[in-house]
């Protein structure tokens, strides 16, 4: 994994190389996250270029023996940890590695549901226990075979449990040459003993712009679909893979024209919707509820005068607009993002979608013609 294959994060990048220049590498350091930005990719980077043979001063040669093994995974002296659903034959993380390298050689952006998927789960809950600990001090206490730096990376090390104890005098005082990587999404459930013996890198979220340009180039996607995934993914590289590969239709304009039925008092035409939203499947159900969501948050915003803070792409901002001003007011969004967040978590419950998109859609009408809320969703404004 080179730094040129990660996408954005160059002011990130650029650090990272400079901390290797000046010699200046800490031997704890911790990448903060959210979920589809890079942190994992980032620090497998991070890693290929400090053991680089022929480094440049922006990437890793990407030829050398270390880095063709680093591309593979399968350099000695990089060792991964990460939660995994024990069992009589997987005891520690290095029994499921082969799963784990083929699913980064896959794709490197990854999150804990698409590894659950490539192993069997089953009911149980992932976490790094105690023997992986006492694994991880074991092969971390070997001299490096051929790179000058040992590392090991730990992704989602919110999920070590009582055993992280263990670790914290290897990682506060580390065998020479040893870095340790670790890649969190969740900062507030992490041990604070572990926190306070690492150098935090906050990675921000991915800008709208730089997944556009991703999901247009490597997938050939219009710009329109471009810029609604992006939209919806709010900077979450694998959730607009997600809704690229479980696209329905045009969740802009489909929902727009399902407020205007409610507006009108459709119901004829509402019953047609209903019967096409029913046969969406689950997920394409699931990311036209979370469109129609952040659309009417955008919608809110125009509301406040707060249009500076929307992200719509142009022609869903022209919609919003038009809505906001003949259609919508504040407690009808207020009451129609309620309605619509109850009917997503139904749907992942796996709720009758005939029946929940039908009465989501008699609420809408309810709300946005007769102007009827449910009691104590009145607010006065200024």
């Amino acid at each position: 994994m080179q730094f040129k294959e990660i996408i954005g994060q160059q002011a990130i990048k650029q650090q990272l190389i400079q901390s290797v220049k000046e010699n200046r590498v800490s031997h704890a350091q911790l990448f903060l996250s959210c979920d589809g930005s890079g942190a994992l990719p980032l620090a497998i980077a991070y890693a290929q270029y400090i053991n680089c043979l022929e480094k440049s001063d922006t990437d890793s040669c990407g030829t050398c023996s270390s880095c063709r093994k680093y591309e593979r995974y399968i350099h000695p002296d990089l060792h991964f940890s990460y939660p995994f659903f024990a069992s009589k034959d997987v005891k520690v993380a290095v029994d499921v590695l082969e799963e784990w390298r083929s699913m980064l050689l896959q794709d490197p952006y990854v999150d804990l549901n698409i590894w659950r998927s490539k192993l069997n789960a089953e009911n149980k809950q992932a976490n790094i226990n105690i023997a992986e600990c006492h694994d991880i001090i074991k092969k971390l206490s070997y001299k490096a075979f051929e790179g000058d730096t040992k590392v090991l990376i730990m992704w989602l090390p919110e999920y070590l449990d009582r055993g992280a104890n263990a670790l914290l005098k290897i990682i506060e005082e580390p065998p020479k040459n040893t870095l340790f990587i670790l890649v969190a999404h969740h900062q507030d459930q992490m041990l604070s003993t572990l926190l306070s013996r690492t150098q935090i890198t906050k990675i921000s979220k991915l800008s709208d712009e730089e997944i556009e340009a991703h999901l247009i180039e490597k997938y050939h996607v219009t710009p329109e679909q471009a810029s609604e995934y992006s939209f919806l993914a709010d900077g979450n590289l694998i959730e607009a893979k997600v809704l690229l590969e479980n696209e329905a239709d045009n969740n802009a304009e489909i929902f727009a024209e399902w407020l205007r039925m409610g507006f009108k008092g459709d119901v004829l035409n509402m019953m047609g919707f209903v019967d096409k939203a029913a046969g969406w499947g689950r997920e394409n159900q699931k990311n036209f509820l979370r469109y129609g969501i952040s659309f009417l948050r955008a919608c809110s915003l125009l509301l406040s005068g707060a249009d500076d803070l929307v992200k719509l792409p142009h022609r869903a901002l022209d919609t919003a607009k038009k809505l906001s001003t003949h259609v919508l007011d504040l407690n009808m969004a207020d009451v129609i993002i309620s309605e619509l967040e109850k009917a997503h978590y139904h749907i992942e419950r796996n709720a009758n979608p005939k029946i929940l998109f039908l009465d989501v859609s008699l609420q809408l009408i309810k709300t946005i013609k007769f102007k009827s809320f449910p009691q104590g969703t009145q607010h006065i404004y200024n």
